[in-house]
């Protein structure tokens, strides 16, 4: 068994997923980078450990059972346990997202990678979190999420764009994972949420005003709480987001 802190990211060969990775190297981390594309995979390891940290690819398609089973038998074969794991790996969907007139099948696809494509994850990676001595799980989520913010009347009280597949997918993510904390309780796992915030990525079209770096910073900080931190929580940089 590996005496290093093991960690895994999920959709990690780029953007706030890929920061993700890099600040969890640094620390000194042994560190999955989790994602689909062979290539964009290889060539985030490549940059990490040029960078000093203990990166290693890990092929991974959330969606697909059997690739999610062939990441949990590496990373035991590798290291034995899992330590952390960052659900990062997420999709906004298609265009348009207005309610009255959003293809239904466009939610679907959404919410069987950013909330099925989690449960799929993380219930995979269980068995090794429970032999680490303080396992955490991050699940990143968004402001948008949030239906007290959804719902405001003001315009500094409401965030995001009218989406009828993406937002409603992280507030499920939101309430699944709060039943995650709920079963795991009595357990050492801590389980929570984190918001980048509005961080610029393709995602996004780059319109974002935060740079993946500083987005990073939640699921880190997450990631390294203390035995005694919290679980079922909604955290962003200034704090608890509301539900």
């Amino acid at each position: 068994m590996s005496e290093r802190t093991t960690a895994l990211v999920t959709g990690a060969n780029k953007g706030i997923g890929y920061e993700i990775a890099a600040g969890l190297g640094a620390l000194g981390w042994s560190v999955g980078v989790g994602a689909r594309d062979d290539g964009r995979r290889e060539a985030a390891v490549e940059r990490l450990r040029a960078a000093g940290a203990d990166a290693f690819g890990v092929p991974l398609d959330v969606t697909d059972d059997a690739s999610v089973t062939a990441a949990a038998q590496l990373i035991e074969e590798r290291a034995g346990r899992l330590d952390v794991l960052v659900n990062n790996a997420g999709i906004t969907g298609g265009l348009p997202q207005e309610p009255t007139r959003v293809d239904p099948a466009d939610i679907r696809t959404v919410v069987e990678t950013n909330v099925i494509g989690i449960v799929r994850v993380t219930n995979a990676m269980l068995p090794l979190l429970r032999r680490s001595a303080s396992p955490r799980i991050v699940n990143m989520s968004s402001s948008v999420g949030s239906l007290t913010r959804q719902s405001g009347t003001a315009t500094e009280t409401t965030t995001g764009p009218v989406a009828a597949a993406y937002a409603p997918s992280k507030t499920f993510l939101n309430a699944v994972t709060v039943q995650y904390a709920r079963e795991l309780r009595d357990t050492d796992i801590l389980i929570n949420l984190g918001c980048p915030g509005f961080v610029a990525t393709d995602l996004n079209g780059f319109r974002g005003v935060r740079t993946p770096e500083q987005g990073a910073a939640i699921a880190i900080e997450l990631a390294t709480l203390p035995d005694d931190g919290p679980t079922g929580g909604f955290f962003e940089d200034a704090g608890v987001v509301p539900w």
